[in-house]
């Protein structure tokens, strides 16, 4: 996909801030520190357009970025870490389950886990949210150039395995670092995203 236009719309924190759009949006939703700013720069080949942080649990807001209006990405904040309040971890959850309820143009979630890693409880979780409002499961493995030509396929099977991937669902190995799973996911968006729904202005 040739991306012309990309900027940050908003960071909402209630749903009457989202952008009134029409256009889909592709989550992003995974741990903290999974890899998730540096993926979104990585698909819309930007270097600082989402705020990469070394610091796990900065994102507290859920932020819209409107690529060519014809779709948007939206970042949601990660999940997991322990040194954020239970109740800074209360309204994380409930922000994050009001826009997967509510938002009528969400087209897919995209489930991000560190390949490096075993799912954990909290992935399974989002997951069960995730398949509660979409057709199939989307799976980006993070951090994928850092394990072994010899790890690979041990941790897709991995993650397969915990996660209970099947039929339809989608695996996608990802690197930030060299590219790997670009091409792949924009495939995916041509077939089952903007094919259903939304149009790009090419």
């Amino acid at each position: 996909m040739n991306i012309h236009n990309v900027e940050l719309t908003i960071s909402a924190v209630k749903s009457n801030q989202y952008p009134k759009t029409t256009f889909p949006d592709i989550a992003f939703a995974g741990r903290s520190n999974v890899g998730k700013s540096s993926l979104i720069n990585k698909l819309l080949n930007r270097k600082s357009l989402a705020r990469v942080s070394a610091k796990p649990g900065k994102t507290a807001t859920i932020n819209f970025y409107n690529i060519d209006n014809c779709l948007n990405f939206v970042d949601l904040p990660g999940y997991g870490f322990a040194k954020v309040s239970k109740e800074e971890k209360r309204k994380w959850g409930q922000m994050i389950e009001t826009y997967l309820n509510t938002r009528e143009t969400l087209s897919q979630v995209i489930l991000l886990v560190d390949s490096r890693h075993e799912p954990t409880a909290d992935d399974k979780l989002m997951l069960s949210f995730i398949r509660g409002v979409c057709e199939r499961a989307v799976v980006a493995a993070t951090k994928f150039d850092k394990l072994k030509p010899s790890q690979r396929d041990d941790s897709l099977r991995r993650i397969i395995s915990t996660l209970e991937l099947k039929g339809d669902d989608i695996i996608i190995p990802f690197s930030a670092v060299n590219g790997t799973g670009v091409e792949e996911f924009w495939s995916y968006v041509d077939e089952f995203v903007l094919d259903n729904g939304g149009e790009s202005d090419e």
